[in-house]
């Protein structure tokens, strides 16, 4: 049976809706425009339920096409789904963590992906010191929340930089100051990854004295013929985010890319004209091959066993562990779910492997039985040769 897919968008004559539901329609899929503002959602103690403009939802899968504006709204429909099990090309975590550029920036920095330096600024005595963390004036002001270069500045002086932080501090705006790419100025490269892969990329150039290089700004668009260093660190931008289909922003740094954004709704008709890639019909057949395969709530699925849960190790805070085989570490039946190195999820790793400094640990079981075997491992390590036999005994 073919799938059923619903575009969630408020805009049906959109280039970008109006691609992938024609696309859909070539491959004989049965699709809908649904506004996310018509849902109504139900929680009842038997069950949760869900309306559109009165009507039951019936379809398999959600490609979801929320903006900036309705993002709260949006991502609770997209939640409610979610709990119904209908599969969806973006889930709603991955959403909110790429809508905030300050928690988009935290994941990507956790997991060693190269942005520009960024500080976040509560404060006006806090401006100066933000400058001098990001490397100096000239500086790039924007707020957490914005889209197509909306909320973002650039500004040379820090008499400039006071006043419009100062000002969007006043209208509560939380602030960021990010560093200045000179060698980027005006010019970055999108590249739009699907299921894990770039299918197309484009180089886009600011016309006259503006700095930010959107289209929807009157950018020009070009096509890029991308280095694989950049296709690889906007899959793994998507991938740390939670995005299956994003529009990744990198730009062109003297010492290789940096991600500057990651857009969870990106716009295709920039990207289709300048590459000439079928980018929706991308998308569709990326959904045609994937709906069938739910994703998983691992950390809520680990939880449903009363007492069992998650523990992690991380060993740069236990340096006296590291250079020791696993299997040292646990004496009785205590598991090793994964091992977490360098970007990368080890599942059940052998015995044998040694542990690093950026290592972390990840065990699953009884979490009482996980504390005490993680503690008494912990205590032994930490004490000296001579009196560990003692200790096991």
């Amino acid at each position: 049976m073919s799938v059923r897919l619903a575009v969630l968008s408020r805009g049906p004559r959109l280039y970008s809706t109006r691609r992938l539901v024609e696309e859909a329609r070539l491959r004989e899929i049965e699709v809908a425009v649904l506004d996310p503002m018509q849902f109504s959602l139900f929680v009842t103690e038997q069950e949760i339920g869900i309306l559109h403009q009165g009507a039951p939802f019936k379809y398999d899968a959600v490609i979801p096409r929320i903006g900036h504006s309705i993002t709260k709204h949006g991502v609770a429909v997209l939640r409610h789904l979610e709990q119904l099990e209908v599969w969806t090309a973006n889930s709603s975590r991955g959403i909110l963590q790429s809508r905030d550029k300050l928690h988009s920036g935290q994941i990507l920095s956790r997991n060693k992906i190269s942005t520009p330096r960024t500080a976040y600024v509560r404060d006006m005595k806090d401006i100066q010191r933000a400058i001098d963390t990001v490397g100096g004036l000239p500086v790039v002001v924007k707020v957490t929340q914005g889209t197509q270069g909306q909320g973002v500045f650039l500004r040379h002086t820090i008499h400039e930089t006071r006043n419009l932080v100062q000002g969007l501090l006043m209208t509560g705006k939380s602030v960021l100051i990010q560093e200045y790419i000179a060698e980027s100025h005006g010019k970055d490269i999108r590249a739009l990854v699907v299921g894990g892969k770039v299918v197309a990329s484009m180089r886009r150039k600011a016309r006259g004295r503006e700095f930010r290089s959107n289209y929807h700004l009157n950018g020009t668009v070009e096509n890029v013929d991308l280095p694989e260093e950049y296709a690889e660190m906007a899959c793994r931008a998507a991938r740390v985010l939670g995005l299956n289909v994003a529009g990744v922003d990198l730009l062109e740094g003297n010492s290789g890319p940096l991600v500057l954004e990651v857009n969870s709704s990106p716009g295709l008709e920039g990207i289709e004209k300048a590459s000439g890639v079928n980018v929706a019909g991308a998308i569709i057949d990326y959904v045609i091959s994937e709906s069938d395969f739910s994703e998983v709530n691992v950390d809520q699925l680990l939880r449903t066993i009363p007492g069992h849960g998650v523990l992690s190790v991380h060993l740069r805070n236990h340096p006296k562990l590291i250079g020791k085989p696993i299997g040292d570490l646990f004496k009785g039946d205590v598991p090793i779910f994964a091992l977490s190195r360098a970007g990368d999820l080890i599942w059940n790793p052998e015995p044998d492997m040694q542990l690093r400094f950026h290592d972390t640990v990840i065990c699953y079981g009884d979490l009482e039985e996980l504390r005490a075997a993680i503690k008494k491992t912990l205590f032994i390590s930490a004490l000296p040769k001579s009196d560990i036999s003692a200790v096991e005994d």
